[in-house]
């Protein structure tokens, strides 16, 4: 399930993904703390920040932590990502009819702990390679179910151009249709490639030689 990666791209050309008016009103009146407004809804910039408090006070508790923390500069904005690409996948698969439930994402994640010698092997893989906090994990293994049924409901063999470009073209459906709009100091959506413009890629960096194995 989990492959050594940097992001949640579906292709090389959507580096883990501009139609979308940018919103400059994000940090006004209008959408006062907002971060991004999707569908209507805001992610506040204290819901950001919150999540990023909690990838850094993890990685001060790893051995590789101060290696860990210059190899995500770029973390709010990664994260930013991550909280709208959710919502957009989401849109995506409730489009397509395609559900993932509570017992699904704990099926996955034992499983993936299995592969990766236990929990806290799955924790530090995580937080190494999608600077994932220890709460976050399992909304990163619902993402990961989402996509892969979402793939297998659109006939989308993941493994192929083809199959890539029909995934990404039902994201690109979801992210037009709710309008997503991002505070100019994260950058600004891209919804054909369903990522954060201005965005340096990778955003997360490797870690030398990382101790937990890498899951098959």
């Amino acid at each position: 399930m989990f492959r050594r990666r940097t992001s949640l791209s579906l292709s090389a050309a959507a580096a883990v993904l501009v139609a979308s008016p940018l919103l400059t009103a994000c940090g006004s009146d209008a959408h006062p703390g907002a971060a991004a407004v999707v569908d209507g809804e805001r992610i506040t910039v204290s819901q950001v920040q919150a999540k990023v408090r909690a990838v850094r006070e993890a990685q001060r508790e790893s051995e590789q932590g101060a290696e860990l923390i210059r190899n995500t500069e770029q973390l709010a904005r990664g994260t930013l990502h991550g909280m709208v690409f959710e919502r957009v996948l989401e849109r995506a698969a409730e489009d397509a009819g395609v559900r993932v439930t509570r017992r699904d994402v704990q099926q996955a994640r034992e499983a993936a702990e299995h592969r990766m010698g236990g929990p806290e092997e799955l924790k530090a893989m995580m937080l190494q390679q999608r600077a994932a906090a220890p709460r976050e994990i399992d909304g990163m293994v619902r993402i990961q179910l989402l996509i892969q049924k979402l793939g297998e409901r659109l006939g989308a063999n993941q493994q192929t151009p083809q199959g890539q470009e029909k995934l990404r073209s039902a994201l690109e459906k979801a992210s037009k249709d709710m309008d997503v709009t991002v505070n100019p100091r994260y950058g600004t959506w891209d919804d054909e490639q369903i990522t954060l413009a201005d965005i340096e890629q990778p955003w997360i960096r490797e870690v030398s030689n990382p101790k937990p194995r890498q899951a098959a």
